[in-house]
């Protein structure tokens, strides 16, 4: 009887996924200027020959991890069926 009265509660979203997605896109355009420097840095470290492949994996990693989040994390639900 509720929901017939109030169909705005029956279609409400999770107020901790507008969260988690607010923070994710916040976090997103916060990183962005920083993962495009930090690319530049290691292009100007490799040039010069003083890289090393650690600190290269380690930008690689960063930034599928950043950019990649959304899609990582529908993909391991989605191998779970949630």
């Amino acid at each position: 009887m509720l929901v017939l009265v109030l169909p705005g509660i029956a279609l409400a979203g999770s107020p901790f996924a507008t969260g988690a997605n607010a923070t994710q896109s916040q976090l997103v355009s916060i990183l962005t200027p920083l993962a495009a420097v930090a690319v530049m840095v290691s292009g100007v470290m490799a040039w010069f020959g003083r890289v090393s492949w650690w600190w290269m994996v380690g930008v690689v990693l960063g930034t599928v991890l950043v950019f990649g989040g959304p899609q990582i994390v529908s993909w391991i639900r989605g191998m779970f069926g949630v």
